[in-house]
């Protein structure tokens, strides 16, 4: 059979997935944040939309009501579905902040998303020195010495990363801040782009924030475990930070 033979590449919402409203809307998710359909145009008329992912037409109406609840579109009476702009995005939806992390060349999104980061877990870092028991300050001397062992094997050493930090964000008590910290990390713990080179070096420095906070927490010296909390995730972002773009925006 030669190439000319073959049947064209059949497009992903074609392949009948178990929910087809979905699949059609992560597309025109894709679309928007790509500027294929810019910030004031209108998305294309519901017939060609039905053609174009060859759905029906309830389908589609289901993807814009998705597309409406995530920011990106507007229903204007007489003149179709409108994208906003990207101000009125939701950036904690997990299609939106993923299409726009592929999309961002500047890291801008990704030093936005540590600033976040940093800002949430010096506070959690903060009450936990308050509050946190014998056993709590045991169990994060135990994750840094044994993160302390694990330099050489980045992967284990990253499992007890996540462990340290969530610790000291259950033992704060603060639910809220933790999901949000925990919804924007599952969305670019896997990005090599946020998660850098895997170097010893970088562990082991790293390592080393992490035993100034649990140095402050087991002092129950709050504003110094904040500092070292917001100072540890500062410097660990900038030794892994890709060199693209002004990390400028982390400075405060």
């Amino acid at each position: 059979m030669t190439a000319s033979d073959r049947p064209p590449a059949v497009p992903d919402w074609v392949r009948r997935p178990a929910n087809l409203a979905s699949a059609v809307t992560a597309e025109l998710v894709g679309r928007v944040v790509r500027g294929v359909h810019p910030p004031g145009t209108s998305l294309p008329a519901e017939p060609v939309l039905c053609e174009s992912f060859a759905v029906s037409r309830t389908v589609v109406r289901e993807a814009v009501k998705l597309l409406q609840a995530k920011g990106l579109v507007q229903v204007r009476q007489g003149a179709g579905t409108v994208v906003n702009p990207a101000s009125m995005w939701n950036m904690l939806d997990e299609l939106v902040l993923a299409a726009v992390i592929a999309e961002d060349e500047t890291s801008a999104v990704l030093d936005d998303l540590v600033v976040t980061r940093r800002l949430l877990e010096a506070d959690m870092a903060l009450v936990a020195a308050r509050t946190a028991g014998p056993e709590v300050v045991a169990r994060l001397g135990e994750l840094v010495d044994l993160m302390d062992e694990l330099v050489d094997d980045p992967a284990a050493y990253r499992e007890q990363d996540l462990a340290f930090h969530d610790t000291i964000m259950q033992v704060s008590g603060n639910r809220l801040a933790r999901g949000v910290v925990r919804a924007l990390e599952s969305q670019v713990v896997n990005t090599a782009r946020y998660v850098g080179p895997s170097e010893r070096a970088l562990c082991v420095a790293s390592n080393q924030g992490h035993r100034r906070v649990y140095e402050r927490i087991a002092a129950g010296d709050g504003d110094g475990a904040a500092k070292a909390m917001f100072d540890h995730i500062t410097e660990a972002w900038l030794a892994r930070r890709p060199g693209s773009g002004d990390p400028g925006r982390l400075e405060r």
